[in-house]
């Protein structure tokens, strides 16, 4: 576990981003984050399969990159969490899945500067098992997982009691192919932040060993 740098400041909002591979937790960890520290949560993968199951224009356009293991360009991508961040106002907010590229990294810079990124550091070979084990509640998006965060029933949300599905970018073909990319284009986006200051990087294999010091992170940044 490595914190590279903390950037504080009493007076700033908190303008979060939580980066890390697919499957890695970030759903996860982001939860309870949200939960702990009261902040709106912005998930684009969570918009993005709105979008899909809605079958709106922009699901429409997207549902070939997803289910392909593709991501999404850049133009429509910032366009969407541009109009997502700008729905909750002033409030403290935490980014999940976003940026993806530098360039979207770099055009969120100057539109809604963020002041602390988490990066959760874990290892191909535990994500590719997680991803077997992944089951989710697509209605709200909690996500379980098989061994360590199972659901209370076996197949059933804890919270409403209905069916748990295995999404259809959860196959581990289509996994592989989105880590393979991820890999490629987190290297500069890492750099990116680490340059102006902002970057903390956790390392570790399940997010109950990663919570108690991303929780502590986050604290000394709200002080």
């Amino acid at each position: 576990m490595v914190a590279l740098s903390t950037w504080c400041s009493k007076a700033a909002a908190f303008r979060a981003v939580i980066l890390g591979a697919p499957a890695s937790g970030k759903g996860t960890m982001s939860s309870r984050i949200v939960e702990h520290f009261k902040v709106a949560h912005i998930s684009s993968g969570d918009k993005l399969r709105v979008h899909m199951t809605s079958g709106t224009e922009l699901g429409k356009t997207v549902s070939s990159y997803v289910l392909s293991g593709k991501f999404v360009p850049d133009d429509v991508m910032i366009s969407m969490i541009n109009k997502e961040i700008e729905t909750v106002n002033d409030k403290n907010w935490l980014l999940d899945g976003f940026p993806r590229t530098l360039q979207q990294a770099e055009k969120l810079q100057k539109v809604h500067p963020v002041n602390l990124v988490l990066y959760l550091d874990v290892p191909v070979s535990v994500i590719l098992k997680r991803v077997e084990n992944r089951w989710v509640h697509l209605p709200s998006g909690r996500v379980y997982n098989i061994g360590f965060n199972s659901p209370k029933v076996p197949g059933k949300d804890d919270v409403t009691g209905e069916p748990l599905s295995k999404r259809e970018d959860d196959k581990v073909e289509i996994v592989k192919k989105r880590l393979d990319r991820y890999i490629a284009e987190n290297e500069p986006i890492l750099a990116f932040y680490e340059g102006i200051g902002i970057l903390n990087t956790f390392r570790g294999n399940t997010t109950d060993e990663l919570w108690p010091h991303v929780k502590d992170t986050i604290t000394k940044f709200l002080s």
